[in-house]
């Protein structure tokens, strides 16, 4: 394996800004902006959109698609 090849990779913290929720963990990426965790230490602070805090899918309030009415109406709207 190359030496100094491979990007720093540290702990962040990913900030959402929908819901306020935070998490820490390890990421290559970087910012000028920094948050004091839980246990005191300083971390770079990455805001995001949306997260599993707030997805549709995680939370639980994803919309169905119907598709077996889409396929129904398009059988009876080209059957000849």
């Amino acid at each position: 394996m190359k030496a100094d090849i491979h990007p720093n990779y540290k702990p962040v913290v990913f900030q959402d800004i929908s819901t306020d929720f935070a998490f820490l963990t390890r990421s290559t990426m970087t910012s000028k902006e920094t948050i004091k965790w839980q246990d005191g230490a300083e971390y770079p602070l990455i805001k995001v959109e949306i997260s599993s805090h707030s997805h549709p899918f995680f939370t639980g309030k994803q919309k169905i698609v119907d598709t077996a009415g889409r396929v129904d109406k398009f059988r009876r709207r080209y059957a000849k």
